[in-house]
């Protein structure tokens, strides 16, 4: 990532954290049980050197659903969830790289740009229900991938990751 670029990210994540209300909360100590832990270059942890994020905070920032063909489904399919960038930014992350990792220790490395390119979601809903386990949740990253021919391809697919529960920031 150019240092521009990189300079842009910061910028972003500092507005997004003064002007979205609901933001704020997303950094309180959660209440329940932890279901995403973002850990490396995080600007403002709340649970030492990560931020930590329960599912009701993740449900207070801004929420987007959409409806998208998947590989594991069959028909297009709705989620809903925050931002991959909103929670970034929730987070104060910068940096060039995600590892997402999985429940099952499945791990998948997103460029960072990729959050502010595509409305990729940390999903929590699917077709408007919590997803359990044992059907791809809690959460889920998931790029829409109906919404461009170029997300059509196994790179974007790869990139998706099931059961998450951890991003590391590079």
């Amino acid at each position: 990532m150019t240092e521009s670029l990189a300079k842009l990210f910061r910028i972003f994540a500092l507005l997004g954290a003064c002007w979205a209300p609901g933001w704020a909360a997303a950094l309180d100590k959660p209440a329940g049980e932890v279901v995403l832990t973002i850990s490396g270059k995080v600007g403002q942890p709340n649970a030492g050197p990560r931020a930590v994020f329960d599912m009701a905070m993740l449900e207070k920032l801004p929420q987007h659903s959409f409806s998208t063909s998947t590989p594991w489904h069959s028909g297009p399919t709705r989620f809903t969830g925050p931002l991959l960038r909103d929670v970034l930014a929730a987070a104060g992350a910068t940096g060039s790289k995600l590892v997402a990792v999985a429940l099952n220790d499945y791990k998948t490395d997103i460029p960072f740009t990729d959050a502010a390119r595509y409305d990729v979601i940390v999903a929590r809903l699917l077709n408007d229900k919590p997803m359990p386990v044992r059907e791809k949740g809690p959460l889920f990253i998931v790029y829409p991938f109906d919404s461009k021919a170029e997300l059509k391809a196994e790179t974007f697919y790869n990139r998706s990751a099931w059961q998450l529960h951890q991003l590391q920031v590079q």
